[in-house]
C-alpha cells in the first residue's frame, strides 16, 4: 500500500477513502491506497505556509541552485519516471520517456523565463530611484493532468518555487505513481521540507484542498473541472487562477501541399499520445475535391497501420487509452457522431486484449448534423470536406475552445491568411498541432483557459510585480498651491 501523504518531509498514509489505479495495459493495480482527507490537506496547507516564511526570503541565487540539483535528479531517475507513467496511463515508453527529459529541460527554461519575465530592474530619478521586484504569492495548489503527470505538473511547480512560492500538489487520481519519484528528486536536491507537499485522491481530495487557505491554483485538466473551479473562486480576486483546459482543435490541409506528407502530420496531430494530448487535432478540414480526397485516404492509411501496444513492447506508436472507461467513453462518442450522419471512414474500435486498447478511427462529419463542439480524449479523428478556404477558416474557428490549431500547405498567402484570422494561442504551420515548445508560452482563449499561459509564460502567474520610488532621505515636497 503507498503512503500517500507527503507533508513537512515525511509520507503517511491517508486518511481518506481507499482508492487503487488499475494499469490499462495489463490490468494489473499501479497504485493503491487511501486518500488524503480534509484534515490531512489543512495540515499540508499549513506546512506550506510555514514553510514559505523562510522559503520566499531564500535569495534567488539559492532557489535557482536547488531547482539545478533536481534537474539533476530527474536525469538520473528517467526510467523510473517513464515506467510509473506508462504503468499508470499506459503512455509508450519513449513518449514517457521523452517526459522525463522534458521535466528535466524545464527547469532551465524556467530559470530563464523567470529572469527575463520576473525579474528586477532599477533607473535613477531626479528624487532617487524607481524599482522593479517580483513577490511570490503564497501557497500554490497545484492540480496534474492524467495524461502528462509528471511534465504538466513540474512545469507549474518549477516555476512556482522559483519565485518564492510553496506547493500543495494533487496528482491525478488516474496517474499518481510518478510524485513519489518527483518528490524524491526534491528531496535529493536538499529542498526544504513542507516546501512542496502532496495530497492524493479524487474529487473529495480536490475539493478540500480548494478550500483550504490557499494563495493560487495552477491547474491543468478539462473545461469542465477548470470552469468548476474559476466558479468557486467568483469573488475572490485574491486568488490567483492560472487554468489551462484544452481543445477541440482544428487543422487545415490545402494544397499546394504533398499529399503523403499531409497525412502524416494529421495523423500524428491525432493520434499522438493515443489522441490524450489536449493539443490533439479534433477536426481536420479540407477541399472537397481530388486533393481533400487523396488527404483523407493518407490519414485513413495512417490509422490503419500505427502499431498499437503495451508501453514496454518494442516498435509501439500507441498505447491504450488511460481506463476501460475512457475506452468506452470513445466509442460511444463515435457512436454519436455516426447517429448525427458521420460516416466511419476506419472505425474506432476496442481491441480483444482488453483494458484501455482501441485502434484509431476517421469519420467524415461532413454530412453529419449538430456535431458537439467538446473535446474527445482519444484516437478519432473528424474529418470535414469544405467548398473553400473561407469555409475551412469560418469552420476552425466555429468551437468555444481556442488552444490549438494548424494549416498544412505551401501557400505563404494562405498560412498569412490563417495566422492573422485562426483563433488559436498555439497555431503551427506544416506541423502537428501537438507540437508545442517549452520556450513558448501554452495557452490559448475562450474555454481552453482563462489567459494565463504556461510554459514559458508561467513566471507570470507565479509572481507578482512591486514597483517602488525610493529616495535616501525624506525631503520637503514643493507642488502648485502645496503650503511651502
Amino acid at each position: 500500500m503507498a503512503k500517500g501523504t507527503y507533508i513537512k518531509g515525511k509520507w503517511q498514509p491517508g486518511d481518506g477513502d481507499w482508492f487503487e489505479k488499475t494499469s490499462p495495459a495489463t490490468g494489473e493495480t499501479s497504485w493503491e491506497g487511501q486518500a488524503s482527507s480534509a484534515s490531512q490537506v489543512n495540515e499540508a496547507v499549513e506546512a506550506a505556509q510555514d514553510a514559505g516564511r523562510d522559503w520566499r526570503h531564500t535569495p534567488q541565487g539559492e532557489r535557482t541552485r536547488f531547482m539545478e540539483a533536481y534537474a539533476g535528479e530527474i536525469e538520473k531517475r528517467a526510467e523510473d519516471i517513464s515506467a510509473a507513467i506508462s504503468n499508470d496511463m499506459g503512455k509508450a515508453r519513449w513518449e514517457s520517456l521523452a517526459e522525463a527529459g522534458a521535466m528535466k529541460g524545464k527547469v532551465a527554461v524556467s530559470i530563464e523565463a523567470q529572469v527575463e519575465r520576473a525579474g528586477g530592474r532599477s533607473q535613477e530619478t531626479a528624487f532617487g530611484g524607481a524599482h522593479l521586484t517580483h513577490r511570490p504569492h503564497g501557497v500554490m495548489a497545484v492540480f496534474g493532468p492524467f495524461n502528462f503527470p509528471g511534465h504538466l505538473p513540474n512545469g507549474h511547480i518549477v516555476p512556482a518555487l522559483l519565485a518564492g512560492n510553496t506547493c500543495v500538489l494533487k496528482p491525478s487520481e488516474l496517474a499518481p505513481s510518478v510524485a513519489k519519484i518527483m518528490v524524491e528528486c526534491f528531496e535529493a536536491a536538499g529542498l526544504p521540507s513542507g516546501v512542496l507537499n502532496v495530497v492524493n485522491g479524487g474529487r473529495d481530495t480536490g475539493a478540500a484542498l480548494l478550500d483550504a487557505d490557499i494563495n493560487g491554483v495552477l491547474f491543468t485538466g478539462s473545461a469542465k473541472t477548470g470552469t468548476a473551479f474559476h466558479r468557486h473562486f467568483a469573488g475572490r480576486p485574491d486568488i490567483i487562477l492560472a487554468l489551462e483546459m484544452g481543445g477541440n482543435n482544428p487543422l487545415i490541409v490545402w494544397d499546394p501541399a504533398d499529399p503523403e506528407a499531409a497525412g502524416d502530420i494529421a495523423a500524428q496531430s491525432a493520434f499522438l499520445t493515443t489522441g490524450q494530448r489536449c493539443t490533439c487535432a479534433r477536426r481536420v478540414y479540407v477541399p472537397d475535391n481530388a486533393f481533400g480526397k487523396s488527404v483523407i485516404e493518407a490519414i485513413v492509411e495512417r490509422a490503419r497501420g500505427l502499431k498499437i501496444g503495451a508501453w514496454d513492447e518494442d516498435e509501439i506508436f500507441m498505447g491504450p487509452l488511460v481506463s476501460e472507461e475512457a475506452a468506452q467513453a470513445a466509442v460511444d462518442f463515435q457512436t454519436m457522431l455516426s447517429k448525427a450522419g458521420g460516416k466511419p471512414l476506419r472505425r474506432l474500435k476496442r481491441l480483444d486484449r482488453g483494458g484501455g486498447f482501441v485502434t484509431a478511427g476517421v469519420i467524415d462529419v461532413t454530412d453529419a448534423s449538430n456535431v458537439p463542439d467538446e473535446e474527445l480524449f482519444g484516437p478519432l479523428i473528424q474529418v470535414h470536406r469544405v467548398k473553400d478556404f473561407d469555409s475551412a477558416i469560418s469552420h476552425a474557428n466555429d468551437t468555444r475552445f481556442g488552444l490549438s490549431g494548424g494549416l498544412v500547405s505551401d501557400d505563404d498567402a494562405l498560412w498569412l491568411r490563417a495566422h492573422n484570422e485562426m483563433r488559436a494561442g498555439i497555431l503551427n504551420r506544416n506541423r502537428p498541432t501537438a507540437g508545442a515548445s517549452g520556450n513558448m508560452p501554452f495557452g490559448g482563449p475562450g474555454l481552453s483557459g482563462n489567459f494565463r499561459p504556461g510554459a514559458y509564460y508561467a513566471a507570470d502567474y507565479c509572481a507578482w510585480p512591486q514597483a517602488s520610488q525610493t529616495a535616501s532621505q525624506a525631503a520637503r515636497l514643493k507642488a502648485q498651491g502645496f503650503p511651502g
